[in-house]
């Protein structure tokens, strides 16, 4: 296979760091990386929704990730990556910005989606050789819909060993 059909058949995630591990997202959903902002609490009943962002004269509610793949409230503010969701209505597909927040910087790359291993949560859309280590792709929207109530996570952090063997 040559080097431009082999990029061809590559993908292009972002890396994120969530509670000191490494996990991806499709980028096709990215729409910035912004320095944390203040986030605006309210009484709600939406288990994952932490509160709300302004960004672009906008709306944003902002999704804790952590407690589905922690069982454990975010607690850094560094930055939020802001990402696209879509939504089927009655007649109609909308779409909405949501954010995350991040423990750092993110990383755009291109590399090989890999099978999801047998053992992950749904949330999980595969992996990515990343270096020596697996990194988890996760399905934003399955995510979401994640019930924080259920083990957390860290059981299904991959190490390299454990998925070759």
């Amino acid at each position: 296979m040559t080097a431009s059909a082999t990029l061809a058949a590559r993908d292009s995630f972002v890396l994120l760091q969530l509670g000191g591990q490494r996990f991806a997202l499709q980028s096709g959903i990215l729409i910035e990386l912004v320095q944390s902002a203040r986030v605006h609490r309210f009484p709600h009943r939406s288990p994952l929704v932490s509160g709300v962002i302004v960004r672009r004269g906008k709306v944003v509610p902002v999704y804790d990730a952590m407690r589905v793949l922690f069982g454990r409230d975010y607690s850094g503010r560094h930055f939020h990556l802001v990402v696209s969701r879509s939504f089927d209505g009655d007649d109609s597909t909308s779409t909405e910005m949501a954010a995350i927040p991040v423990d750092g910087e993110c990383e755009l790359i291109n590399a090989e989606l890999l099978p999801t291993p047998e053992d992950s949560p749904a949330y999980v859309a595969g992996v990515l050789a990343f270096g020596h280590d697996f990194v988890e792709v996760l399905d934003f929207e399955k995510l979401l819909r994640a019930d924080p109530a259920i083990a957390p996570h860290d059981s299904h952090a991959l190490s390299a060993a454990e998925t070759r063997s």
